[in-house]
């Protein structure tokens, strides 16, 4: 099993504004100028917060978001939104349940990712950084996280996009995406 955190953060660390509004990055440059197709084809697992789904509900069709992976949502509500699963349990648990073969990706908030650190349970960091400054926001990072040290494996450039691929101290690195 490998978990990973992909996802885009702002140049002064935050995932989004203060509203959870992803606006910033919508205007920055679209999934087609990074590599995220390729990023996704190895993924069987998605996790993500009751917030970050809210940006998915929006789509015309969110079940054709992530459609050939399994999506849990981490909620205290029900879900009616074919495709995606409610998980109300804490995250650590939930992720070692799923097999050695299973990447699971966190997409999304600190919620969900702070636990899994905390656990050193995620293996690989993919953070691409969009020249934008908020000021303020949602950070990645909750600053309550221990010492962990990840390895700088690679660095990209995607359009306006700089991606950073780090892995945790052990992991093996594989430049498939």
């Amino acid at each position: 099993m490998a978990v990973y955190f992909y996802g885009c953060i702002t140049l002064d660390g935050y995932l989004a504004t203060k509203n959870h509004g992803l606006d910033w990055l919508y205007e920055t440059g679209s999934p087609e100028k990074t590599g995220y197709d390729e990023f996704y084809r190895n993924m069987d697992v998605t996790l993500m917060g009751r917030r970050t789904f809210r940006e998915i509900e929006k789509l015309d069709n969110p079940a054709a978001a992530y459609p050939t992976t399994e999506n849990y949502v981490f909620t205290h509500r029900e879900l009616d939104c074919p495709g995606f699963t409610p998980v109300n349990e804490d995250p650590v648990k939930f992720v070692r349940r799923f097999g050695q073969d299973c990447n699971i990706w966190v997409i999304g908030g600190n919620t969900i990712l702070a636990p899994l650190l905390e656990q050193d349970m995620v293996d690989y960091l993919i953070v691409q950084v969009a020249p934008v400054l908020l000021g303020e926001g949602i950070p990645l990072f909750t600053q309550r996280e221990a010492t962990r040290r990840f390895r700088l494996e690679n660095v990209k450039q995607y359009g306006q996009f700089a991606e950073l691929i780090y892995s945790r101290a052990g992991c093996g690195y594989s430049d498939k995406w």
